[in-house]
C-alpha cells in the first residue's frame, strides 16, 4: 500500500512539476504529515525530491528526475479504458485504478504534451446521468462489477411483480441515460436488468465462460431497437405545422419522431403535413399531444379526435 502511494507521489512530482504538501495530500488522500514521511522515505532511498521555501514553493523532483516506474498492472490496464468516465468508473468502484493509471499516462508523456489532458479535460466532459436523476449509484453496482471482471456466476434477488431469484452469468453492464442496466445470460437466454431493482447478490463461487463471439455494444443496440419496436405498439394518424414538424423530435421519441417525418406527405399551402406517428398506447399518444398545443391536430382514430377537442373546450373555459 505505501510502496504504490510512494510511486504515485513521485508520478505526480514528474507530471506536474511543483506542488505543495497539501495538493500532494489531496491527490493521494492521506494527511500533510503523512506526504512529509513520504517525502523524506523517498529522499533516504536516494529519489532527488527538493522542498522549495516560500509562497510559490513546494516539492519538486532535482535536474529534471524521471523515473520508469509507469508500467501498468492488470487492473490499471483494465481501468484504462474507463479513464474517461470517472464518475461511472467510480460509481462500480473503480475510481482508484483510473486515477492511478491517468497518472502513469501522464507521467510517461514528454513535458510538452503533459498539458494536453488538462487542455481537453477543460473543455470537453461527460455527464451521463439525467437531468433530476438520482446522483447515488445502486446498491450492488460495485460487487456486479467485480463479478462482470472476474466472470463470476451471481445468484440474484430482482425486484419485478414481486421478487424472483436468478442465476446470472454477468457479461456486461451498460449505464443508458443515468440508468444501469446488467446484460447477463440466465440458462439459455441472454437477458438484462435494472440495477436498480436488483435487492441481493451472492457469488455461487463458480466461473463461466462467455461466447468468445459476443459483444456487448451490438447486443445492447439490438435489444434497444427491438424494445422501441415493442414499445411502439399502436399508430396515429396526425397533422403537424411547420412549427410542430420542428419540435416533434423534442416531444416524441426519436425512433417514432424519425417514423412519422419519413411518413409526412406534401405540405399543404399553409405548410402543414399529414403523417402517421408509432405511440406506445392511446393514452400516451394522448399526453403527447397536449403538448403540441395548437401545432397538430388528431385525424384518426376518432375516440382520441373526440378526447382532445373535450380537452381544448376545458381548456378554453381555463382561459375564457
Amino acid at each position: 500500500m505505501r510502496a504504490a502511494r510512494l510511486i504515485n507521489l513521485v508520478l505526480l512530482l514528474q507530471s506536474r512539476g511543483t506542488m505543495t504538501a497539501t495538493e500532494l495530500a489531496t491527490e493521494l488522500e492521506v494527511s500533510e504529515r503523512t506526504v512529509y514521511r513520504d517525502v523524506l522515505a523517498l529522499s533516504a532511498a536516494g529519489v532527488p525530491v527538493y522542498a522549495e521555501q516560500g509562497r510559490s514553493g513546494g516539492y519538486r523532483l532535482v535536474g529534471g528526475y524521471r523515473t520508469r516506474l509507469t508500467g501498468l498492472n492488470r487492473d490499471e490496464a483494465e481501468a484504462l479504458f474507463l479513464a474517461g468516465l470517472p464518475g461511472p468508473a467510480r460509481d462500480m468502484g473503480l475510481g482508484e485504478p483510473v486515477r492511478s493509471v491517468r497518472r502513469k499516462m501522464l507521467a510517461a508523456l514528454p513535458a510538452g504534451l503533459r498539458e494536453a489532458s488538462e487542455r481537453a479535460g477543460q473543455r470537453f466532459h461527460l455527464d451521463a446521468p439525467g437531468w433530476f436523476d438520482d446522483t447515488e449509484p445502486p446498491e450492488h453496482l460495485a460487487a456486479l462489477a467485480r463479478a462482470v471482471w472476474q466472470d463470476r456466476v451471481l445468484t440474484m434477488r430482482y425486484r419485478r411483480d414481486g421478487e424472483v431469484t436468478r442465476t446470472v452469468s454477468p457479461y456486461g453492464l451498460v449505464l443508458k441515460n443515468g440508468v444501469w442496466y446488467l446484460v447477463g445470460r440466465v440458462g439459455d437466454d441472454l437477458r438484462s436488468y435494472r440495477v436498480d431493482r436488483i435487492a441481493g447478490v451472492e457469488e455461487d463461487g463458480a466461473s463461466f465462460v462467455r461466447e468468445t463471439d459476443f459483444d456487448l455494444p451490438s447486443f445492447w443496440a439490438e435489444r434497444a431497437a427491438e424494445f422501441v419496436r415493442r414499445m411502439l405498439r399502436e399508430t396515429i394518424t396526425i397533422r403537424l405545422s411547420p412549427h410542430g414538424q420542428r419540435i416533434l423530435r423534442r416531444v416524441v421519441e426519436p425512433p417514432a419522431a424519425q417514423e412519422a417525418l419519413d411518413a409526412a406527405g406534401e405540405p399543404d399551402p399553409g405548410g402543414w403535413v399529414r403523417t402517421r406517428l408509432p405511440v406506445e398506447s392511446i393514452d400516451v399518444a394522448y399526453t403527447y399531444l397536449l403538448r403540441f398545443g395548437p401545432e397538430a391536430e388528431v385525424l384518426e382514430p376518432p375516440a382520441l379526435r373526440a378526447r382532445l377537442a373535450k380537452a381544448a373546450r376545458r381548456l378554453g373555459e381555463l382561459y375564457r
